[in-house]
């Protein structure tokens, strides 16, 4: 995929909700950043990550330029950028250069804030939303704005796209929708006021959705048709974090009751419950390895070996809580946004000769 080329760097994109007036005019230009980073700290990525390589993390770069939390994150699919959305009344996205350590670009998003982030398999439509209830396409070639769903009344706290690219979910207080990408238009609505989603994943083939909701439930549904497959009573909080693991046999949940559990999908049984955090889970991912998951929350990130639920590093760099994570493509890098307003990128440590081996047997 080619690095991304806004066609005017230097000017604001259009804000797609409403047109320019007073109360919302046009964005300044993006400030050069404040904290200029040695592109000599970004080192070529191992062949692979694995649970051990994780154990000792190399913090190598910090970022800063959003106003307030850093909501979102997500990486490019070549994974030479990372793409981040800021919180309340910053409303932008940020696009950071990897291998320089830079911004390159910034565009403002939503009116609010950019709660959540996606981007098309095909690495062409950057997806965004969040407590202003829109939902955006952009190119992500040009930065240039596609189109708006506007069906939610409420915040938009998700969002998932099918492995195929055509359907677009967005979970939200008043429910899930579903968006046919190539038509631009409202598919059907999966639930409404009684259902207030905060979690969405797609599984990897691509035909089960798994829902999180308020009171602690996980619902799985038939994307196609929409027809309801299993409710789990899953937590005593909020369920506002879910993954599925590259090969589809595991469902990950996080909560507002501060624990993370495994869901075994051949069985639909719990296989574990890790806990240790001290602040309700707002965020989950899994790396492409599927065998490494990190988790945010108030006591900073926590990586875990998801094979036996050992926990592998507590990262605390961060001076307040950690609202969201996403491992890079090659599964080498990962990025975690704080309420501090900065975004960190960690690095996986080296592998001795006598951890290969132990992965090899």
């Amino acid at each position: 995929m080619a690095t991304i080329s806004h066609k005017a760097i230097s000017q604001p994109l259009p804000v797609p909700v409403a047109p320019p007036s007073p109360e919302n005019p046009a964005q300044p230009p993006p400030p050069t950043p404040t904290n200029p980073l040695n592109p000599d700290n970004f080192s070529p990525p191992q062949p692979f990550s694995s649970p051990e390589t994780w154990r000792n993390p190399r913090l190598i770069y910090t970022f800063t330029g959003h106003n307030t939390a850093v909501d979102s994150l997500f990486f490019s699919l070549d994974g030479t950028i990372l793409i981040s959305g800021g919180s309340r009344n910053d409303g932008k996205i940020k696009f950071w250069q990897l291998k320089t350590g830079r911004e390159i670009d910034s565009l403002r998003a939503q009116r609010t804030s950019v709660s959540v982030l996606g981007l098309s398999p095909d690495g062409e439509t950057l997806v965004s939303s969040g407590t202003d209830s829109a939902v955006n396409l952009w190119n992500w070639r040009t930065g240039d704005y596609i189109h708006q769903f506007r069906d939610h009344t409420s915040n938009v706290l998700s969002l998932a796209i099918t492995p195929d690219g055509r359907t677009l979910v967005t979970g939200a207080l008043d429910g899930i929708r579903l968006w046919d990408l190539t038509k631009q238009r409202r598919m059907y609505t999966l639930a409404r006021f009684d259902n207030q989603t905060y979690g969405l994943a797609i599984h990897p083939d691509g035909d089960i959705l798994a829902s999180g909701h308020k009171f602690g439930s996980i619902k799985l549904w038939n994307v196609k048709t929409g027809q309801s497959l299993n409710r789990i009573s899953a937590h005593r909080g909020s369920v506002n974090a879910l993954a599925f693991t590259p090969d589809g046999q595991t469902l990950v949940s996080g909560s507002y009751d501060r624990t993370i559990k495994i869901w075994n999908l051949r069985t639909g049984q719990l296989a574990q419950t890790l806990s240790g955090h001290t602040g309700r889970v707002w965020a989950v991912a899994i790396n492409p390895d599927g065998e490494t998951l990190a988790s945010a929350s108030r006591d900073g990130v926590r990586l875990w070996n998801l094979r036996t639920g050992e926990l592998l590093a507590l990262l605390t760099a961060h001076d307040d809580w950690v609202h969201s994570v996403a491992f890079s493509p090659d599964g080498t890098l990962l990025a975690t946004g704080g309420f501090d307003r900065q975004i960190m990128i960690w690095q996986i440590s080296p592998v001795s000769g006598e951890q290969l081996a132990q992965r090899s047997q």
